[in-house]
């Protein structure tokens, strides 16, 4: 019998003023040698929440003693954890769970499942039940601390096993992490998102708006920072947002102060969103030295009539004024952006519009993307009628000017000397080691062996649109 326990897009979308529970992860001794023997191999889709999600996911699976290794084909525990904002990364996974299948035709013994938000999603589910019923387990973004009790029930019962909750989400504490780098981590400070733009799926598919303690968050981060840590980067759908459902009068621009005096070297945070960008953290940030000078702040467009088609509640003029501010008060900033082009009825005036936004902020970068319709949103169901090739000129239009301004705003750092810290091994001929500046800039760097994991000083020596090339100077 297939135990199913399936998401429901309408129960995801209510949001009550029930108090949120904080809860302690624990597993039960008994499922610590559940994987004895076995191994494991997880495929990450989607956003920094996701990276951070499977670096939780490994530690459960090695508390469990799965392995990890570095092959699926070489795996015994095969997961994927998937995103659901765009239809790319959707079709992606499908196609992956079909190559899956081939593997299970020729080792029946391999345990497959998938997770994140597409596993949140109604129609992913049915489609799961319909046509993979041969998968092994299925679960949420609410219940990763359960992933020891879904895998007994699968492996003892041989069945699949869906359990993915359609709630407004707890906070758990003390999930243990395999960080993927030893010098830069990740760090939630709240989940879910209350905005409901009407294109995005994360608030059905990650819950309501809540913020953990900030002494939890603190307390992770002095950790982190005793352990050797250089860098942390705080988490959320909407970072800006922190600390509103506390019961304390703590905001985003008051854990961005308790963070800096930790005295970590570097604090950065994403995703922020106009709305919520206040006085005080342009303050903060302009203010703290370990509070980077980088600020990830989507537009997703230029046109006041489309940002109310989105739902975004901030118009193209309040947008500038913000990024204007911004660019005033902290020294040597650097601004990214996203921008989604072809939204349902979005006409030539109101691209020309996001082009105008483009040509006045020369953002540093920006990610494009052309409109993705997800299932179960607003979006979804308005009228859309503009062709493909149109949303393609108007991409690559977009992208040329994107291109253009990342490669002028780079040339500013030739022959500058920056703070660069060097985490992983260059790919690139001549230099040894990549990593960033304080203004997220990558750098490919020429460097002694014993400096990765350092924050040092490079001089900038050739600038590309998207990557630079330096050498380390004493």
């Amino acid at each position: 019998m297939i135990y199913v326990l399936i998401p429901e897009r309408e129960k995801a979308k209510i949001r009550t003023k029930n108090k949120v529970q904080t809860k302690k992860y624990s597993i039960p001794d008994n499922l610590k040698e559940l994987g004895l023997g076995k191994t494991y191999y997880i495929k990450t889709y989607g956003c920094q929440m996701n990276v951070h999600d499977s670096e939780n996911i490994k530690a459960i699976l090695e508390e469990m003693s799965f392995k990890e290794v570095d092959e699926m084909e070489k795996a015994d525990l095969i997961l994927l954890n998937t995103c659901a904002i765009r239809e790319n990364a959707h079709n992606k996974v499908f196609g992956m769970i079909g190559r899956i299948k081939h593997m299970k035709e020729e080792r029946p013994n391999i345990i497959a499942g998938i997770c994140g938000c597409m596993a949140q999603e109604e129609g992913v589910v049915e489609e799961i039940l319909n046509k993979y019923k041969w998968l092994d387990f299925v679960f949420g973004t609410h219940n990763i601390h359960e992933l020891p009790l879904v895998l007994e029930k699968s492996m003892n019962s041989k069945k699949l096993e869906v359990q993915v909750y359609s709630c407004e989400g707890d906070i758990i504490e003390d999930i243990p992490v395999k960080r993927d780098s030893k010098y830069k981590a990740w760090v939630n400070i709240m989940y879910g998102c209350d905005k409901f733009c009407t294109y995005c799926i994360v608030p059905y598919t990650r819950g309501k708006q809540r913020s953990r303690n900030p002494k939890d968050i603190i307390r992770e981060v002095e950790k982190l920072k005793k352990d050797g840590y250089k860098e942390v980067t705080l988490l959320g759908q909407n970072v800006n947002a922190y600390g509103k459902d506390l019961e304390i009068s703590y905001d985003m621009s008051n854990l961005l102060i308790d963070v800096a005096k930790t005295g970590i070297d570097r604090v950065r945070f994403v995703t922020s969103h106009p709305w919520d960008f206040t006085d005080e953290m342009i303050e903060v940030i302009s203010k703290y030295d370990n509070v980077m000078p980088y600020i990830h702040l989507p537009l997703q467009s230029g046109s006041n009539r489309i940002l109310k088609l989105m739902g975004r509640r901030y118009t193209k003029e309040s947008y500038l004024e913000l990024f204007h501010k911004i660019k005033n008060r902290v020294k040597d900033v650097a601004i990214t952006t996203d921008i989604i082009v072809g939204f349902p009825g979005e006409t030539e005036a109101d691209f020309n519009d996001t082009l105008d936004v483009v040509n006045e902020c020369k953002y540093d970068s920006a990610f494009t993307f052309i409109f993705s319709p997800r299932e179960g949103t607003p979006a979804s169901k308005m009228k859309d009628n503009i062709s493909l090739k149109e949303k393609e000129e108007r991409l690559y239009k977009l992208n040329e000017l994107v291109n253009m301004y990342a490669k002028e705003a780079n040339g500013g750092y030739l022959n500058r000397v920056v703070k660069v810290l060097l985490e992983d091994k260059s790919l690139k001929d001549g230099f040894n080691f990549i990593g960033y500046t304080d203004t997220m800039k990558l750098v490919n760097v020429k460097a002694p062996l014993d400096k990765l994991g350092k924050i040092v000083d490079v001089k900038i020596t050739n600038v590309q649109s998207f990557s630079m090339d330096g050498e380390m100077v004493e």
